[in-house]
């Protein structure tokens, strides 16, 4: 049995606020954006190259805005993640150097956070 992670919810307090900035800032694919209801709005967002979404909008969910700390990415350099986040207006921290990898961080407009992760060489031969 496979469990494939494809969607993560992500709290946020302006669904267009969000939209322009993970659609237009990022450049993250904007998937559905569909009104139910006043109520209810269902956004999904893929970064390239992912194979999870994540949704946000109106009604989907009981978690603050904001509050969402544990989400992360993973890039081929983080460098160039670095430099593509600055060029798009994106306050991003980085490049952190660790043992298990290289890290870009930033946050959205509601304080969720967001970790981009150059993953460490491996050696084969071990």
């Amino acid at each position: 049995m496979d469990y494939r992670i494809e969607l993560v919810g992500v709290p946020v307090s302006d669904a267009d606020r969000s939209k322009a900035f993970y659609g237009d800032q990022l450049g993250w694919p904007v998937d559905h954006d569909v009104v139910v209801n006043e109520n209810l709005r269902f956004i999904q967002v893929t970064p390239p190259g992912s194979a999870c979404s994540i949704a946000f909008g109106v009604g989907l969910g009981d978690m603050e805005p904001g509050s969402l700390r544990a989400l992360q990415v993973v890039v081929s350099n983080a460098d160039e993640a670095l430099a593509d986040l600055r060029a798009r207006g994106v306050e991003a921290q980085g490049v952190d150097e660790q043992p298990w990898g290289r890290f870009v961080y930033f946050a959205d407009p509601d304080g969720n956070t967001w970790s981009v992760q150059e993953l460490p060489k491996r050696d084969d031969a071990a």
